[in-house]
């Protein structure tokens, strides 16, 4: 007879580390669902730009900003996670161009006589428009052929303002052809960002708000 026959049969034992691929699984797994998809990272870093992780990043396109014109097209969006809640699409037809605008009130003339100096009226003349609705003008008037979808802030330094502001073509056929978005070539929408039909003209008109404390902003 065989040596072996005598042994007793031996029973596999489990590595540990099988056990413990399983039971730190669903923690894992809960932890990613925490967090969220891409866009809820990009989020968390646009809330303080000039933080420590993203300060170099930000200053070396503020001094990009400053050195180019008032009106720069962009290929991509650089906030996509706002982008894409204010409508835009990678897809032909939508346009992304940053504006930049000037900071703080009114640029008046100085006034030279007739009246008082405390009724000069110089410093702290602002419109009723905010600096963002100012952008998005300013762009349609440049692109008279587009229609402003909305706009979101990007960046700002001493003096002034930027925005991009997303653009749609709504002559391009695959604006035509698209159901979710071929609404803005209807008459009605013509000329849209000076009537404040953006998202940016809605708040300025005050129609965010209701009840008490907005009785005068409509």
């Amino acid at each position: 007879m065989p040596e072996d026959a005598d042994k007793p049969e031996q029973t596999p034992v489990e590595e540990p580390v099988e056990e413990f691929i399983t039971q730190e699984a669903p923690v894992e797994e809960e932890k990613f669902k925490e967090l969220g998809s891409m866009y809820a990272y990009v989020k968390d870093a646009w809330k303080s730009p000039s933080s420590d992780s993203t300060k170099e990043l930000y200053h070396q396109r503020l001094i990009e900003y400053r050195r180019g014109g008032s009106f720069t097209r962009v290929e991509k969006p650089t906030r996509i996670d706002r982008a894409r809640a204010l409508g835009y699409k990678a897809k032909q037809g939508y346009v992304i161009v940053r504006a930049k605008v000037r900071k703080g009130g009114l640029r008046k003339h100085t006034i030279k006589g007739g009246r008082r100096a405390k009724r000069k009226g110089m410093n702290k003349i602002t419109m009723k428009k905010s600096i963002q609705r100012i952008a998005e003008e300013r762009t349609q008037k440049r692109y008279p052929n587009m229609e402003v979808l909305n706009s979101y802030w990007v960046a700002e330094d001493g003096t002034h303002k930027y925005y991009e502001v997303i653009l749609v073509d709504p002559h391009h056929p695959v604006i035509k052809a698209d159901p979710k978005i071929n609404w803005i070539g209807k008459g009605s929408h013509k000329n849209r960002v000076y009537r404040g039909k953006t998202s940016a003209g809605k708040k300025g008109r005050g129609l965010t708000k209701k009840g008490k404390g907005s009785e005068k902003s409509r």
